[in-house]
């Protein structure tokens, strides 16, 4: 059943798909690359994958079948069990009598295909399709939260509990309504990548929120009498106290499957209605991030490379809450995280574990501060220490005598711009020579939604539109930083002018939920210590004299990195406005 190179491309050429020519030099690139002819015209956009997979279909004698629009029935889908579907990129689509019709990619997977058969008992007729095809029907094994939750709400409607003993609660929190409404809420959760859950209760009804790339969506409206269950079910399965209600709880739990780990943080405060939980997911299991992925890149990275190597110093995270702050200083630790060193941490709380890494949770309650922990870990021989806050005078003079000592400390800080930073630690009690001559680089930085590229739109600003963000921002020195990045020489040329420049808005597709948005991105500004900063700190100087002195020494601000990606197509303006607006 397999396709040759020279089969494909005497059909291509017959068919005049690709002018003989072209199919020449691809087939002469596949030979030196050592990879198949289908995989070079694909990489090279001489044909789309729907095209390719066409082609095969016909030289193979086998239907080719497009499943982007068609709403398969779950029972149907479900004769091919998921973990099978996903994992062989199959999945069964139409039953007629005892024929089966299942979609792959790999019509040669043969064993996979008597499987299905043995396991149906139904004669399998093979399809091909794409892979667009195929993740499109897979995501129609997840039922809709609202389908998924209909015969939940209507059985625990009937069984409403009363009473607050601790016994009942108890029950209430193992009961099986309850426990499929919490863990469907977690699996829905993790199916859209949300960050945070919120579920709020209000004096009729309980609404469950997800945080999505930042921003906060209704999921979910829950009647009163479910508030109860889930508070019990959630607090059973952080190891909280069922039956306090009065007092603030935080806690944590996990989930473990063989493809994923997600650690969920709990905080349980009670408000008027009840008690709010809202949890944080953190996701264990992901890897390979690196400061490039996150949205770093040009002058910026290579500064950050050169002042974390040195042996000492400070290097500071700055920006507000949920701004990505710890994510950069745990991608940093796992650059610098080898077996010649002594990584220590001071956290609150120890959001993700690290191998090799000695994490340690303040608890203020016996006495255990950043700053008692902090003293304590000077004494544990450290070569690299990670305070997650720096939020008093004892901690911050601690981490600069440690940074004179001969530690690389790595620490964050709540200011809003790379500049302020300086000033703040001044008026925190700290020493302007001690400042000046420990700190080596700050990072301050925020969190743009990033635009969906399947369904992004390209567009231009009408004149009023270019005005009004003239009127905003400083388009003198935006254009001047815009017209210095090689990559987006082409783009601007000689133009000065907003309406003159390709932004790209959302649109919403499928594949992003219908959002526009997919993911997240850093933009950031980065603030070396060069000689001229430190002589302005030993005179604590303001903030925007720093700044003026930095943007000599050639960094870039907030907005004018993330100008050049909404121009790189990667969020939109909108975004950047928001996220750097001051």
């Amino acid at each position: 059943m397999r396709i040759t190179d020279d089969q494909l491309k005497l059909f291509l050429a017959d068919s005049n798909i690709i002018p003989k020519d072209i199919l020449d030099k691809a087939e002469k690139e596949a030979v030196i690359k050592q990879k198949r002819l289908g995989s070079i015209l694909l990489e090279q956009k001489l044909v789309s994958e729907a095209e390719l997979q066409k082609v095969y279909a016909y030289v193979l004698g086998i239907p080719f079948v497009d499943l982007t629009k068609e709403a398969v029935p779950l029972e149907i889908l479900q004769i091919v069990p998921e973990p099978i579907a996903k994992k062989y990129n199959i999945v069964s689509f139409e039953k007629k009598g005892q024929n089966l019709k299942v979609a792959m990619l790999n019509p040669e997977d043969l064993q996979t295909i008597d499987f299905i058969k043995k396991k149906s008992g139904l004669k399998i007729i093979p399809c091909l399709t794409t892979k667009e095809s195929i993740q499109a029907t897979l995501r129609s094994y997840d039922k809709s939260l609202k389908a998924e939750f209909g015969d939940l709400l209507e059985i625990t409607a009937e069984n409403p509990k009363e009473g607050e003993d601790h016994g009942s609660l108890e029950q209430m929190a193992t009961d099986l309504p309850v426990v499929r409404i919490v863990d469907t809420l977690l699996k829905h959760a993790m199916l859209q990548s949300a960050s945070d859950i919120h579920i709020e209760p209000s004096e009729k009804e309980v609404l469950v929120r997800y945080r999505i790339d930042g921003v906060l969506h209704d999921a979910m409206t829950l009647p009163k009498d479910a508030a109860t269950g889930i508070v019990a079910r959630i607090k059973v399965l952080s190891n909280l106290k069922l039956d306090e209600h009065r007092q603030p709880q935080d806690g944590r739990f996990k989930i473990e499957k063989d493809d994923y780990r997600i650690s969920f943080r709990v905080s349980i405060l009670p408000v008027f209605d009840g008690e709010k939980i809202v949890m944080r997911l953190l996701d264990e299991s992901s890897k390979g991030l690196t400061l490039e992925k996150m949205g770093l890149g040009g002058q910026s990275l290579e500064l950050v490379h050169r002042e974390i190597k040195k042996p000492n110093g400070i290097i500071l995270v700055t920006g507000p809450t949920g701004s990505g702050k710890t994510t950069t200083l745990y991608t940093i630790m796992d650059i610098l995280n080898t077996p010649e060193v002594n990584i220590s941490t001071v956290e609150d709380p120890v959001e993700y574990r690290m191998p090799r890494v000695n994490q340690t949770q303040i608890n203020p309650k016996v006495g255990m501060t950043f700053a008692a922990a902090l003293r304590s870990l000077l004494r544990q021989d450290p070569d690299i220490l990670m305070v997650g806050e720096i939020r008093d005078e004892e901690t911050l003079e601690i981490a600069l005598h440690a940074a004179m000592t001969g530690h690389l400390v790595l620490s964050t800080l709540h200011t809003n711009s790379a500049a302020a930073t300086l000033p703040r630690m001044l008026d925190m009690g700290a020493e302007p020579f001690l400042i000046a001559s420990t700190v080596n680089i700050i990072i301050a930085q925020r969190l743009a939604r990033k635009l969906c590229q399947e369904c992004k739109k390209p567009y231009e600003l009408d004149s009023d539109e270019a005005a009004a963000l003239e009127k905003s921002i400083d388009s003198e020195d935006m254009f001047s930083y815009l017209k210095s990045q090689k990559d987006l020489e082409g783009l601007i040329g000689s133009h000065a002018s907003f309406d003159k420049l390709t932004f790209y808005k959302p649109v919403g597709c499928d594949q992003c939920g219908g959002e526009g948005y997919r993911g997240r991105v850093g933009v950031y500004e980065v603030l070396s210590m060069e000689t001229n900063i430190r002589k302005l700190v030993t005179q604590s100087a303001t903030s925007e004299v720093i700044e003026a002195a930095a943007k000599e020494n050639g960094m870039s601000k907030m907005s004018e990195d993330g100008f050049a990606k909404a121009l790189r197509g990667v969020t939109t303006i909108e975004e950047i406005l928001r996220v750097t607006k001051e």
